[in-house]
């Protein structure tokens, strides 16, 4: 295939290219697997307060064509989008890609339902068109970072999203430049998002990059012309955010694909609702707390750990004393302390009764996070946490993981990721109804009408 000097032209190329013949089986099933994950996660955040406000908002609106809000409900795609969005991310249990630019490439997933239902999209345009977002978010994340230059992550899912949407509508290579070209100069975030003491609007960032995404897809595909160059331009991504990089060549761009070219494959899914910088050392506590009798006869707590993770979730005062749901799942001192204190973490791990703790508190005043050379030199290859626990008696226990089970060298399995789902699904639609969506999904494949998939998900009306 012939690139166009400019890197949007060249990701329009790609994305009108992508077929799902080009897609391994080994990738189609990964997909499948990231569909249950982030289900099971939107699932799970539910009841949360930000996803009220979200679905209360999006339903005044009324489209044509209407979107299907999870649970049920009808909304504009855009709002779809963003509210689905927002459940997907909310739990910050959802997948991760860890590079110059760590991501949740599954926070994609909403445009690609909203947009795959105004489309008509079958389940393998919506396989695809999620294996593009992955390829297209991940490669941006190695070729250059953003949260050095006081950017967020979320930045290049506003191409991502975009490029997945314009797939769905099977827009040509100049419409689909275009909508890169909308998408990126109107959708600059900062990275002040997760700086400090977290808000509601953490787990919105991402969802709203999305949204706009779609809405620049949208504009595009009734003739709506973009700014350009967008990455290269005198003005533009490159000059004002980035620096100059290079885009590594993208699976199947040029040729046949093994499996592991995809981006796809090298993703995590989360074993614990934690960021993910925090998910080997949570691995590491629960591990050296069997070696504990009680919590309360830990003196010290010293987490050896790298650069990132300490510059994203353990060096703010407000780590110490998490006042919010958001703020907590972000605070390596807290996501240890909580491990050792309740020998597991879970969703219920960051309830107010959980942070209003005073016992739990002290515990994490225990907490010292030290950067390691060593540590930081192996990510993001690997993230590596080591924990010392020092006891009153004097005793230290020591333990170190690499790899925690979820990350790709690591992965969970099937059987597991069927339990993580059970466990988020089932007290919203009940067993036997879990294993049927459970079921379906995989063999998403086969849908024939994406809005189905979204349907598949309604509740009666008495759990809305």
């Amino acid at each position: 295939m012939a690139q166009s000097s400019y890197l949007a032209d060249r990701l329009a190329e790609y994305t009108c290219r992508l077929r799902y013949e080009h897609l391994p089986a080994e990738v189609v099933h990964e997909a499948k697997r990231r569909f249950i994950d982030s289900f099971a996660t939107a699932l799970g955040a539910w009841n949360s307060e930000p996803h009220r406000i979200a679905r209360r908002c999006a339903l005044r609106t009324q489209s044509i064509p209407a979107c299907t809000l999870l649970g049920g409900g009808k909304t504009s795609p855009e709002w779809a989008t963003f509210v689905n969005g927002l459940l997907v991310r909310y739990l910050d249990f959802n997948d991760t890609y860890l590079s110059l630019e760590p991501a949740h490439p599954s926070d994609n997933l909403s445009a690609v339902w909203a947009v795959g239902e105004i489309a008509g999209a079958t389940g393998r345009d919506l396989i695809t068109a999620a294996t593009l977002a992955y390829e297209v978010q991940c490669r941006l994340c190695d070729a250059a970072s953003l949260r050095q230059h006081g950017f967020d992550h979320v930045v290049y899912g506003a191409f991502s999203s975009c490029l997945a949407a314009c797939h769905l509508l099977r827009l040509d290579v100049r419409r689909t430049a275009h909508a890169v070209g909308i998408a990126g100069v109107c959708n600059v975030a900062l990275r002040q998002t997760r700086a400090g003491e977290l808000s509601m609007w953490k787990g919105c960032a991402f969802a709203n990059a999305a949204r706009n995404g779609v809405f620049a897809a949208q504009l595009a595909a009734e003739g709506m012309t973009g700014p350009a160059p967008i990455f290269e331009g005198e003005l533009g991504f490159m000059k004002l955010l980035t620096g100059p990089f290079t885009l590594a060549p993208m699976a199947a761009e040029t040729g046949p694909a093994q499996p592991d070219d995809f981006m796809l494959r090298r993703t995590h899914i989360k074993y614990w609702p934690v960021e993910y910088h925090a998910q080997s050392a949570v691995d590491a506590a629960l591990q050296l707390r069997t070696r504990i009798p009680h919590w309360s006869e830990i003196e010290r707590i010293d987490v050896y750990t790298f650069d990132a993770a300490v510059d994203i979730i353990g060096k703010d005062p407000e780590k110490w004393r998490p006042r919010t749901r958001e703020t907590a799942d972000h605070s390596l001192p807290y996501c240890v302390a909580v491990a050792l204190y309740d020998g597991e973490v879970s969703l219920a791990s960051f309830d107010d009764r959980h942070l209003q703790d005073q016992q739990l508190l002290q515990l994490v005043a225990k907490v010292q996070v030290h950067r390691d050379p060593d540590l930081s030199a192996r990510y993001p290859d690997s993230i590596p946490n080591r924990l010392e626990i020092t006891l009153r008696r004097g005793e230290k226990l020591v333990a170190e993981v690499e790899f925690p089970r979820g990350h790709a060298c690591n992965p969970v399995s099937d059987s597991e990721l069927e339990t993580k789902f059970r466990s988020l699904v089932a007290p919203l639609f009940g067993n036997e109804r879990t294993e049927a969506l459970l079921a379906g999904l995989w063999e998403l494949e086969n849908i024939s009408q994406a809005s189905s998939l979204l349907e598949m998900f309604t509740l009666d009306h008495a759990s809305l």
